[in-house]
């Protein structure tokens, strides 16, 4: 039987992966700024996990850094990219396992849901926990919304087909510049400018400095964790929720968009399809649901935004959306599946691909409609589309679906809900975060594995996680 992954691709694999350890241990040491500023004197909680990390990174970049190709495919990149989210998962999870005294299963549950922008905590109380923890939390989410992967090349790694290569396994396709590597340093500037202003907004409407600092970080990142159990909800602030709004709708949007806006004096912004898309959606649901619900304005607009945003935020306790007309429960539902731009922070589908899946829908109709043999050609932003994208963007919602119903069954099976267990198969695989109840730290440890599987999965978009899976089992063939 043919084999498709040799040792030479694995010791590839854990030789770039070296890079990636060595970034995630430094993430793991940030928090320490707030533990010595704070007085905690946890230092051995970040110091650990972090060293670990980086020894290991270390090890893997000597010992096959002259022993391997320096040729790496695509299909490296997919397995390197999910291997680095699966070990930034499993230290983070020591973090939180030896700061705050809970299970391992729990902390990797935290750290997954951090890193994949889902949100859902497993805490049942945030406001207890050490500022280190909280702003740890938040760092993960914050480079986690850029992507782990894509942030320690932007910092580490040398420009050449690496860099391009891993940049392409977390599902990003979108140039800023020719160079990858430059294009990584355009994307990180563009969003370290609007988490600064992000903070000094929050600081201005009058939150403290440290919660303004950690909700930036979850906000622009479309994580949605916060510092107060309430959420945003806390602050009971129009000013500070319509912040909200406005830096959830910006990470929602292609970097590419963000940073063409001062050279076309904020034309790419109105002219692109994704953002207009997001925009009338969220204020035609908003008016719809308006008329149907007696939600208070202000919270359905930002309901409605964190759900299409995937940011996952709210400002309504959960067991008041709990109890709303299913049918807003339904559009939100909706407004989760679909997700929003490609090239942004965001989970779910992404309106590129339901664009083009809706696209290719119209076109089947028209063919049929038209003379016989006639072929209507399919344009996006005044492009031709080409007919390999078209049966991507349906493979992959299909494949998206089949998890969404597998993890439904299984929340089902467990005596959940089905209309509340659908609700969160679809938050989970989307990283959306929004929840109605589900989510705690007494569910059954399998629903928890599986929970961050589809977290896991929704954030690299599927395919690299079924190709390293694949390769795992192709070491074992004889």
């Amino acid at each position: 039987m043919m084999r498709y992954i040799t040792k030479t691709d694995l010791l590839i694999v854990a030789r770039d992966s070296g890079y990636l350890m060595i970034g995630i241990g430094i993430m793991c040491l940030f928090p320490l700024i707030m533990d010595i500023f704070y007085f905690e004197f946890d230092v051995i909680s970040f110091l650990i996990p972090g060293l670990i990390s980086i020894s290991l990174g270390f090890i893997c970049k000597r010992y096959f850094e002259n022993s391997t190709p320096k040729k790496i495919r695509l299909k490296h990149g997919m397995m390197i990219s999910s291997f680095a989210w699966f070990w930034a998962g499993l230290i983070g999870g020591l973090v939180f396992m030896l700061a705050t005294n809970i299970s391992y299963i729990d902390g990797v549950f935290e750290s997954v849901s951090a890193l994949t922008g889902t949100g859902i905590t497993i805490y049942s109380d945030v406001e207890i926990l050490p500022h280190s923890i909280l702003f740890f939390r938040a760092i993960e989410q914050w480079i986690g919304g850029l992507g782990v992967v894509v942030m320690v090349i932007g910092v580490l790694t040398k420009p050449g087909a690496v860099s391009s290569k891993l940049y392409q396994s977390e599902a990003r396709d979108e140039r800023i510049k020719p160079s990858i590597k430059t294009t990584l340093r355009k994307t990180m500037e563009i969003y370290v400018i609007y988490t600064i202003i992000g903070i000094a907004l929050y600081v201005l409407a009058g939150m403290p400095l440290f919660d303004s600092i950690c909700n930036t970080f979850t906000i622009i990142s479309t994580g949605g964790m916060s510092v107060k159990n309430a959420n945003m909800g806390y602050y009971q602030s129009d000013i500070i929720y319509f912040i909200t709004i406005v830096l959830m709708i910006l990470g929602a949007t292609s970097f590419l968009v963000h940073y063409k806006v001062i050279k076309t004096k904020g034309k790419s912004l109105i002219q692109d399809l994704q953002f207009k898309i997001i925009i009338c959606v969220i204020a035609f649901v908003c008016v719809m649901l308006y008329f149907v619900s007696n939600i208070v304005p202000i919270e359905l607009i930002f309901t409605v935004t964190s759900a299409i945003t995937t940011t996952g935020a709210s400002v309504t306790p959960v067991n008041v959306m709990a109890g709303w007309q299913p049918f807003v429960i339904i559009c939100l539902m909706c407004l989760m599946l679909t997700g929003g731009s490609s090239g942004s922070t965001v989970g779910a589908i992404k309106l590129v691909r339901m664009i083009t899946f809706f696209k290719g829908i119209y076109r089947h109709v028209r063919e049929i409609l038209s003379p016989e043999g006639r072929v209507v050609p399919i344009k996006y932003n005044g492009r031709k589309l080409p007919e390999k994208a078209i049966s991507q963007s349906g493979n992959y919602i299909t494949l998206y679906m089949m998890f969404i119903m597998f993890t439904w069954a299984l929340f089902c099976l467990c005596g959940y809900d089905p209309f509340k267990s659908l609700f969160t198969a679809m938050s989970l695989q989307g990283n959306n975060g929004l929840d109605l109840g589900i989510m705690s730290t007494s569910i059954h440890p399998a629903l928890k594995v599986v929970s961050m599987f589809d977290m896991w999965t929704g954030r690299l978009e599927i395919y690299p996680v079924l190709i390293t899976i694949r390769a795992f089992f192709e070491i074992f063939k004889r």
